[in-house]
């Protein structure tokens, strides 16, 4: 987590796109009048700032074929039919090269 100022970070306003009875705290199941429990929703006091990689994954998967559906949809089918295995194996071979991979990457204080 990054604190400070830092050039990467940019000013997005997060849930600007919520409903109109979400942002006042109203719902239609209390006849869309009343604010939910009687309270008013308290004005925003703070300002939020994402760093450019948090803003990429809030705009969503990219199309750049990173994304494979009907990979997706193979392995769901063999859960679905009992016939997914996982091969332990692998995975923690995996895990320790991530692992290895990311000590390499500490500095010393």
């Amino acid at each position: 987590m990054k604190i400070g100022n830092s050039p990467e970070l940019s000013s997005t306003p997060v849930g600007v796109d919520k409903p109109a009875a979400a942002q006042t705290g109203r719902t239609a199941a209390n006849g869309g009048g009343a604010p939910v429990g009687g309270k008013k929703t308290p004005e925003a006091s703070a300002k939020l700032e994402l760093s450019t990689n948090a803003t990429q994954l809030l705009q969503g998967v990219p199309d750049d074929g990173s994304f494979d559906a009907a990979k997706v949809g193979r392995i769901s089918q063999a859960i679905t039919e009992g016939k997914f295995t996982v091969n332990a194996n692998v995975i923690a071979e995996k895990l320790i090269a991530n692992a290895q991979e990311m000590l390499g990457r500490m500095t010393p204080h």
